[in-house]
């Protein structure tokens, strides 16, 4: 659910419709991350063309076994973007793009998400946060989800100061999900990097490519970040200048 384009739709039936302060947040925050978007793809396009000797999933096979984690499993997932780590079923998932491709951005990937397998094994404080975060933010998604379905029939949430301020509590939970997960992204890949270049997996030229594409993968958070917190900011002005 894009929360920007719900709450638009909340503003749509309001009295004073959009805010000229609300659309510069939201176009903003569009442009920038369309452009780290375009960077990020441009980047992962030339870095696949340039292969290395393993393929993804024996990158990831190889971080696990020299970090003494005997426990997660390296399996293939289907789609693009869908590499993730899962410390409940302790799995590295990559992409069928990942998986079976030997090229720099297919081995810096496995090796980010190998780097949240080590964060797991090492209690990494950041991890366990957002892991405990994760069921108040799947409320906070069901409880927007339900305001989205509310407001079809015609209930804003600048109905009623009370239902601002639920909303802007709701928005912070996300927000604050946002902020913690950059930490833990960032470790990732300064982890993944420093394996890279110990392990001797790819020559210096290489290593640079891999840690220009985890950058901008690591920017992708920040913008999304950045844009969370200026809504956020933007909508408890916005309650607290409502009154009752």
């Amino acid at each position: 659910m894009n929360l920007s384009l719900l709450f638009l739709s909340q503003i749509q039936h309001t009295p004073g419709g959009f805010s000229m302060g609300y659309l510069l947040i939201i176009g903003g925050s569009m442009l920038v991350s369309f452009l780290i978007s375009n960077t990020l793809k441009r980047r992962f396009t030339e870095y696949s063309q340039i292969p290395l000797r393993y393929t993804g999933a024996q990158v990831a096979e190889m971080m696990l076994r020299q970090n003494g984690i005997t426990d997660v499993k390296v399996i293939s997932t289907e789609g693009q973007l869908t590499d993730h780590y899962d410390p409940a079923k302790k799995t590295v998932n990559l992409s069928e793009s990942v998986y079976s491709v030997n090229s720099v951005a297919a081995a810096a990937v496995a090796a980010h998400e190998c780097g949240h397998a080590v964060q797991h094994q090492q209690a990494y404080v950041w991890l366990g946060l957002r892991s405990k975060l994760v069921p108040a933010v799947q409320f906070s998604s069901k409880m927007l989800n339900f305001v989205m379905i509310a407001s079809l029939f015609g209930m804003s949430v600048f109905s009623s100061p009370s239902l601002l301020w639920g909303w802007v509590a709701l928005f912070a939970v996300t927000t604050l999900f946002s902020f913690v997960t950059l930490p833990v992204e960032f470790d990732a890949s300064r982890r993944a990097l420093i394996w890279m270049e110990s392990s001797g997996i790819a020559a210096s030229m290489e290593h640079e490519k891999a840690r220009n594409a985890l950058f901008w993968a690591a920017m992708t958070y920040v913008a999304a970040a950045i844009g969370s917190l200026a809504q956020l900011l933007y909508y408890l002005m916005m309650a607290l200048n409502r009154r009752d």
